[in-house]
């Protein structure tokens, strides 16, 4: 199964076997967003926020639960960054560009091997469960409002 989800990421690139090397040897390879699936760049405050934790695991299964599709967690720098993997037309019609930007035509994301699931680094929070499992676009919208209403909510306390 991770061959197959490992060979349908792989094809987001021009040059797949370039995707299977980089992965071998970097674990992790720059794929082009846009034509397979774009991703919505979520800030961790708005991810803790809405998930009411900053525990990874606890995140992590509440990103499953809500998403119910792949999640990539960069928890490098002061600012965390989660991006769940959507289909790309999503991104022609999104409405959430301030907050939680859709990157796709143009954008490289760097995306890790399937086995890496935790830091240092990149690294799968919610991996793929089957080859084209991408986030529902209704669900993220859902996601960032309650993070939004999270966040204001503290901001009134």
């Amino acid at each position: 199964m991770d061959r197959l989800i490992s060979e349908w990421l792989a094809r987001a690139h021009p040059v797949p076997e370039q995707v299977l090397a980089e992965w071998s040897s970097q674990g992790v390879a720059l794929l082009p967003l846009g034509e397979l699936f774009a991703a919505v760049r979520l800030s961790g405050a708005l991810v803790h926020a809405a998930t009411g934790s900053e525990q990874p695991d606890q995140v992590a299964a509440a990103l499953k639960e809500q998403l119910r599709g792949p999640v990539i967690h960069d928890p490098r720098g002061t600012n965390q960054t989660y991006y769940p993997l959507i289909q790309w037309h999503a991104g022609l019609v999104w409405d959430y560009n301030r907050s939680a930007p859709c990157l796709r035509d143009d954008t490289y994301l760097g995306v890790p091997r399937l086995d890496l699931r935790e830091p240092p680094g990149a690294y799968w929070a919610v991996p793929p469960c089957y080859d084209g499992n991408l986030c529902r676009p209704q669900a993220v919208r859902d996601l960032i409002d309650a993070g939004h209403r999270q966040l204001i909510q503290q901001l009134s306390v």
